[in-house]
């Protein structure tokens, strides 16, 4: 059986840049691993709260986090912004001072071109519409109608657990275009998504290409 990596660990270094830029010493590593993890968990939950969205997409692509010694640089990359500025215009600042503690914290807040060609949005999305019991066929077919909208040359969407409520778990898949994943230098965007639904767990993973 074919071993499945991890498509943005693979292509580290190529096509894929890191998310955290910092250095530390070994005995502190772990102390800014975890900083990390309590800022996007921060971040998440606060826009999970203040964005009043009818779809039930949060429209956070990736948070990326640069540190120097005396400053904290979040970038936020999010697909609809101005929906996060125009419910809390103080919102930003609101986030700044729940999150600075020794080093001054500063955020930046910025718009990707075409939020349905993300995989975390478009997995946002795909779950928003199983937890109101769409058939799962259906939102993965609205799915790829969205990223074909968004200019990508392929996409592969796949739903895992209870599908449809049924007493066995299976897996369902369906791919559109190319997904070249054995192709180093292909820019490839990988997410993988949890959502709870009433029967149970289902996980989501997208790959883009």
């Amino acid at each position: 059986m074919g071993q499945k990596i991890n498509p943005l660990g693979f292509r580290l270094g190529t096509t894929q840049g890191h998310h955290s830029l910092w250095f530390a010493q070994p005995k502190k590593y772990s102390e800014g691993l975890q900083e990390d993890q309590k800022i996007r968990n921060c971040i998440k939950n606060y826009v999970q709260k203040n964005m009043r969205i009818p779809s039930g997409v949060e429209g956070i692509a990736r948070i990326e986090i640069q540190k120097r010694i005396d400053l904290i640089q979040v970038i936020i990359f999010m697909g609809f912004p101005k929906l996060l500025i125009e419910s809390r215009p103080r919102g930003i600042e609101e986030l700044q001072t729940n999150l600075q503690k020794e080093r001054k914290l500063n955020i930046a807040i910025t718009r990707i071109a075409k939020p349905y060609g993300n995989p975390n949005i478009l997995a946002e999305f795909i779950a928003g519409q199983l937890k109101n019991r769409v058939s799962f066929r259906k939102a993965m077919k609205k799915a790829i109608e969205l990223t074909e909208q968004a200019d990508t040359k392929g996409i592969q969407v796949q739903i895992a657990g209870r599908i449809d409520g049924k007493e066995i778990a299976r897996v369902e898949w369906i791919r559109e275009g190319r997904v070249p994943l054995q192709t180093i230098r292909a820019q490839i965007d990988y997410c993988s998504y949890t959502v709870q639904t009433i029967y149970g767990v289902l996980g989501i993973k997208i790959w883009i290409f």
